[in-house]
């Protein structure tokens, strides 16, 4: 009873710095399990864990930092949290928490321009956290249910959100007022900001019930959903900002989507207990190729940027699937803490 005692103290004590001990690597994949509330960084060569830090209530999603130092966590609680755990790689260790306030349900997370975006559910908005100042330097609100994932452009001046029960996509543009030229006499137009003034345009797309997860093509013409309500996956065409055409995709509680990094195939997940709970679609016809069966459920999807795996988390199995994306077959798992979800890359530079 006293070991248990000692013991019990030790972990309570150790709480803010690495579960484990091993050297970081680079590239690292980095895993989030959310019933053990760890982040597991994990070495792809060997395909082992080399530390574990704590991730805070309800890990959900991870981002890197684009020089691959810092990792910062989503903590989701179905809106009832408000917080973003961050964890320092190279030392492994547990940083002090991003407090957002009145901000609920924080959830999406994309590192992009040297600033952390994040969706927050309960809000209805999204915002943007700076590093540098520890502050939140930007909100915008989306006007649709649970906005939770979210994708920003390189160049930043668009941002792309899944609304879940709104059953849309959002597609916020950056526009410069300067550029603009005022309507023909007459001419409708919606309101937006002053000239000289910058400000930003929302459109949305109905796509589905229950659309979530959500990617763009590597040569950024296509954004393709799925919606875990309805089954199916919706593919809109960005230049003109239109859905061009909705598969029957047959994806019940569709969970992640994600193109392979040569744009070939689109890997979609599923939270279902069956023999094929990852689809797998040909791009080009539009087909499904083939079926998966990974464990009890599959959710998160990370792709090597290499283009040689893809990682599916399967969380009722507590073990991450790698998959070689040139035979299409499952070559190895990773065995993680209870609950892997959230999955990431992080590079040092």
């Amino acid at each position: 009873m006293r070991q248990r005692l000692i013991l019990a103290f030790l972990l309570t004590s150790l709480g803010s710095v690495t579960m484990w001990a091993g050297s970081t690597p680079s590239p690292a994949l980095l895993v989030l399990a959310k019933q053990d509330h760890t982040l597991e960084i994990v070495d792809p060569a060997t395909l082992k864990v080399v530390a574990k830090i704590p991730a805070g209530n309800d890990p959900h999603e991870v981002a890197a930092s684009s020089d691959g130092k810092l990792a910062y966590i989503s903590n989701y609680g179905s809106g009832a949290f408000n917080t973003i755990s961050v964890a320092d790689l190279a030392a492994q260790r547990a940083l002090p928490l991003v407090d957002l306030g009145a901000l609920r349900g924080p959830h999406g997370l994309d590192f992009a321009g040297g600033e952390l975006y994040f969706t927050a559910e309960v809000n209805k908005v999204i915002g943007r956290y700076n590093s540098a100042t520890r502050k939140i330097d930007w909100l915008l609100g989306t006007g649709q249910d649970r906005t939770h994932m979210i994708m920003v452009s390189g160049d930043l001046t668009r941002i792309y959100t899944s609304n879940v029960n709104s059953g849309t996509i959002s597609i916020i543009k950056k526009i410069d007022g300067r550029s603009g030229t005022p309507p023909p006499p007459g001419a409708s137009s919606r309101p937006g900001p002053p000239r000289g003034a910058q400000g930003w345009e929302e459109t949305v797309i109905r796509t589905g019930i229950g659309t979530e997860g959500f990617d763009i093509s590597p040569d950024g013409r296509e954004l393709w959903s799925a919606a875990a309500e309805w089954g199916t996956v919706s593919i809109i065409d960005l230049a003109t900002k239109k859905l061009v055409q909705t598969l029957d995709a047959r994806v019940p509680r569709a969970n992640r989507l994600k193109f392979t990094p040569d744009g070939k195939y689109v890997f979609v997940s599923m939270l279902v207990s069956n023999s094929g709970n990852v689809a797998i679609f040909d791009v080009a016809t539009r087909r499904e190729v083939k079926r998966l069966g990974l464990g009890r459920g599959a959710g998160g999807i990370l792709m090597q940027p290499d283009g040689s795996r893809a990682y599916v988390s399967c969380s009722p199995d507590n073990y991450v699937a790698v998959v070689d994306l040139k035979t299409l077959k499952e070559v190895g798992r990773i065995n993680t803490d209870r609950g892997p979800d959230g999955l990431a890359w992080a590079v040092r530079k």
